[in-house]
């Protein structure tokens, strides 16, 4: 294991965000505050997960990680809690459930946003009394174990739509860590590739074979929807397909090599021209705008149904100065009108929701702050 990956938990990456992130973790390391980490699949919240339990006081305990996602709900509370013999059919002894085997460790549960309400409300107890019963039990159990969760879903949306209790997302938010998708961690790449290559020959028991620079600047240029784990997994596949030999773009999938995607915080080439340097940064510059357009473009759709159903508040100023009233406008029309006018009336009606929190409102839809303040200031600028 090197040296950064012994100092950073297995968390690799160098970008301001990351070492916040990191930051963050030697401050609550040796507390027992509950935990939420939020961010797309695929970008290491288990990791991060383990990462606060081996730096803390309980890590010479037990971390159970579960994932709420993949149990069905008929049998999740018997998972978590345990039971008694006879409780239900099947049961023919007690078991002790998640909580009980995680005891003077920690229990990580992913994919919290899965759970169902009733499910919730049990989890609620747990974390604001420590007790619970096991299913067709009597007797009250205490619960000693650090809780971490995590999901991939807007809570707060889901808060709206009914399916996630508001009590239980403020006691689990006590710190919530935000992961950043892999195409913001642009000086990253080549870290997490040098660790995934790294680890891969330990695996196999054999050298990773070199890799044509082309092929790094296709990487560059990719938005990795599925990010880290996409990328862990494409180059398993590579490494095993090529058994050593050079990989070239040819042998990228196709997807990767025609991409018009693109990373951000890349880092500044120092072996190229002038010239070469602002072409490339430009270039960059438009692919990272296009996906933006593109991004926001899809969240506007898919939430514009539920945007019309939430309306009844009273507006309060606005932050951004007067802004004309939302159009509702069928759906079989927004062919018709631009991008550009759907995103800032959306934008713009989500801050007044949110009082004029920027930072809710980013949340919401989906987008970064860093994106919501530069189409603010676009609009600025426009008025």
């Amino acid at each position: 294991m090197s040296a950064i990956e012994t100092q950073n938990w297995g968390i690799i990456g160098k970008s301001p965000k990351i070492q916040e992130i990191l930051q963050i973790i030697r401050q609550i390391a040796d507390t027992d505050v509950t935990v939420l980490i939020l961010g797309d699949s695929g970008t290491g919240k288990e990791i991060v997960a383990r990462a606060i339990h081996k730096a803390g006081r309980r890590a010479n305990g037990p971390i159970i990680p579960v994932n709420c996602g993949a149990i069905p709900e008929g049998i999740l509370e018997s998972e978590l809690f345990g039971h008694e013999k006879g409780s239900f059919t099947g049961a023919i002894s007690r078991r002790a459930g998640y909580f009980e085997m995680a005891h003077n460790g920690t229990i990580f549960l992913d994919e919290i946003g899965e759970i169902s309400l009733q499910t919730q409300v049990k989890l609620l107890r747990v974390l604001e009394s420590g007790e619970f019963m096991r299913v067709g039990g009597t007797q009250v159990q205490k619960a000693n174990a650090r809780v971490i969760v995590a999901t991939n879903k807007n809570l707060q949306y889901e808060i709206q739509k009914g399916t996630f209790r508001q009590d239980l997302y403020y006691r689990i938010k006590t710190v919530t860590i935000t992961l950043p998708p892999l195409r913001e961690r642009g000086e990253d790449i080549e870290l997490i590739i040098d660790s995934i290559i790294e680890q891969l020959e330990a695996k196999y028991n054999y050298r990773f074979g070199s890799i044509d620079p082309e092929v790094i600047t296709r990487f560059y240029q990719y938005n990795w929807p599925g990010n880290i784990r996409e990328l862990k997994n494409m180059l398993e596949s590579l490494f095993l397909l090529k058994k050593g030999e050079r990989i070239t773009t040819a042998d990228l999938p196709e997807n990767i090599r025609n991409s018009i995607g693109g990373v951000s915080g890349l880092p500044v080439p120092t072996h190229k021209s002038a010239e070469q340097i602002d072409r490339e940064l430009i270039y960059r510059a438009l692919l990272n705008l296009h996906s933006d357009m593109e991004e926001v473009k899809n969240l506007i759709l898919e939430m514009m149904p539920v945007m019309r159903r939430h309306v009844s508040y009273k507006p309060q100023e606005n932050p951004i100065g007067d802004v004309s009233e939302y159009v509702d406008v069928p759906e079989e029309l927004l062919e018709n009108l631009s991008v550009e006018k759907i995103e800032a009336d959306a934008i713009r009606e989500t801050l007044r929701r949110f009082n004029g929190n920027r930072r809710l409102a980013a949340k919401t839809l989906g987008i970064s702050e860093r994106t919501l303040y530069r189409r603010l200031n676009k609009y600025k600028k426009e008025e």
